[in-house]
């Protein structure tokens, strides 16, 4: 059976706004592709159809008053065997400190470098390449916190998505980490995550949301990459789990996003240090807690 390839070419600049059209309207037959090395991005779908593919896309730029909406998708038919594949061009490996990033069918030829971590992944629907600036802000900082001492430290992934930050944690050496999304769905492919890079049961996967999912908890490191509005809505309860001397890491947080968020922030926080650091048009903010 073939299988037809929706793809249209989207800029940088409209993936805030047509990640959020997707969420809002819980289009799972879509999904943005970014090639942080290449800098392209391009809105993708398989379909059985040309006319199921075409549907999909009239429903998404029937909601949309954007420039992306107004150009004309490619559908193009692609053969069984090669359509799962096909995303393969678009994504290569990449590391930070220590960490490396490999596609998993690179399983066979990929050399560890001594002293090195490694995380397999397989983007296709799921898992993504971690290439986006939000993710690898927060990648960055978890690096930085293990080479500074906080080896030792466990981890809430709070919003875990996939599982890619919990999962680089546990290679990373963190400790009793812990990660919650209020999708069940995406609980279920991070446990599938762990088990493609043998960490089945080292992760706590689990359903909850900002609330249900905190409490009672406290890390020396919580991680939230999750939009500006959800993260204000909930930054009493983020900084509440943050144990003594620990650190909250934010992501997902817009360049002109961040002084409104580091204000929601310090007004619960006023004796906290702060940091953050841009990415493209994306920034992270960081706050460590006193000692006491």
């Amino acid at each position: 059976m073939a299988v037809l390839e929706l793809k249209a070419d989207v800029t940088l600049e409209a993936v805030p706004a047509l990640e959020d059209l997707l969420a809002e309207r819980e289009e799972l037959r879509l999904i943005v592709l970014e090639d942080q090395i290449s800098g392209r991005v391009w809105l993708m779908g398989y379909f059985e159809s040309r006319g199921d593919a075409m549907s999909a896309w009239r429903d998404l730029v029937g909601a949309a008053d954007t420039a992306w909406a107004k150009i004309e998708p490619v559908v193009r038919e692609l053969p069984d065997a090669d359509w799962k594949n096909s995303y393969k061009a678009h994504f290569k490996a990449w590391k930070f400190g220590r960490l490396n990033w490999v596609p998993v069918w690179e399983r066979e030829t990929f050399v560890l470098p001594v002293g090195e971590e490694v995380l397999w992944l397989d983007p296709g629907m799921a898992f993504g390449t971690g290439n986006h600036e939000t993710t690898r802000l927060v990648v960055e900082r978890m690096v930085k916190f293990s080479d500074q001492c906080k080896l030792g430290a466990g981890v809430i992934d709070a919003g875990c998505g996939s599982g890619i930050l919990a999962l680089s944690a546990v290679k990373l050496g963190y400790r009793e980490v812990v990660a919650f999304d209020n999708d069940p769905e995406a609980v279920q492919v991070g446990k599938e995550n762990a088990a493609l890079n043998d960490l089945a049961g080292r992760v706590e996967f689990f359903v909850g949301d900002l609330v249900s999912g905190l409490a009672g908890r406290k890390a020396e490191l919580v991680l939230a990459n999750i939009q500006a509005d959800v993260l204000m809505k909930h930054a009493r309860g983020l900084l509440g789990a943050v144990a003594p001397a620990g650190v909250l890491v934010l992501s997902g947080i817009l360049a002109i996003e961040s002084a409104q968020v580091r204000d929601a922030f310090g007004a619960f926080a006023p004796d906290w240090t702060a940091d953050t650091r841009l990415m493209g048009e994306w920034s992270d903010l960081v706050f460590e807690a006193p000692d006491s």
